[in-house]
């Protein structure tokens, strides 16, 4: 039985793993703000470094597309969500992290340059998207207290983020959204039972009770 003392060292442990898991959210998100600030300060366009469907040169965008913003308004509606929902993400499930993470970022612009319409797709809108259906799927499958409860957030949050993956304005690519959602959803069915679930604490009435339960046997 964990003492006191233990279960000290837990919440201690926990709340260190939720900090990491959201400086290193904020880190990448900062670098997003800087690659904005430099290219407005130096008056270049970095558009083209995006992901433009159907040409060999716009496969450059699987890896630049998700740095790059139309503008600071883009890029502002993008950072409260990455930060939370991608925070949700690594303190949740570490482990599955580091494949969720390479596979939505990735995956999603390969989706977005097999099937999207012909423009340059910009922006970190389809992270947040496949964060964002996965954290809130993997809950909905596992059913442990914490799954639960950062579903319950991140649904509470931006579960009106479902409208986004379907066509709404011209010139926002509802395709990265809807290919992040996708694959998210897709992780969350098989890595369900990758991070192990967190031991629910027991606490002193319930054994008693179990003890006094052997009284009336």
């Amino acid at each position: 039985m964990k003492t006191e003392f233990d279960t000290l060292s837990d919440a201690q442990e926990d709340t260190l793993h939720l900090k990491q898991s959201f400086v290193i959210v904020l880190a990448f998100t900062i670098v997003l703000w800087l690659i904005k600030i430099v290219e407005t300060l130096m008056g270049i366009e970095l558009y083209q470094y995006g992901i433009y469907p159907g040409q060999l040169s716009g496969l450059t965008g699987l890896f630049l597309a998700p740095l790059i913003h139309s503008s600071f308004s883009h890029l502002f509606a993008n950072t409260a969500p990455l930060l939370i929902l991608g925070t949700a993400l690594l303190y949740g499930y570490p482990k599955s992290a580091k494949i969720v993470v390479p596979v939505i970022y990735i995956g999603t612009g390969l989706g977005v340059w097999l099937f999207a319409r012909q423009f340059y797709h910009i922006g970190a809108s389809g992270l947040a998207f496949g964060f964002m259906f996965f954290v809130f799927t993997i809950g909905a499958i596992r059913w442990d207290r914490r799954a639960i409860a950062l579903s319950m957030i991140v649904f509470f949050l931006y579960g009106s983020m479902i409208w986004g993956i379907f066509p709404s304005e011209p010139g926002i690519s509802f395709e990265s959204h809807f290919f992040g959602a996708m694959i998210g959803i897709i992780l969350a069915v098989f890595l369900r039972k990758y991070d192990p679930k967190i031991p629910e604490k027991e606490y002193n009435w319930e054994e008693d009770e179990g003890d006094d339960s052997a009284y009336f046997d």
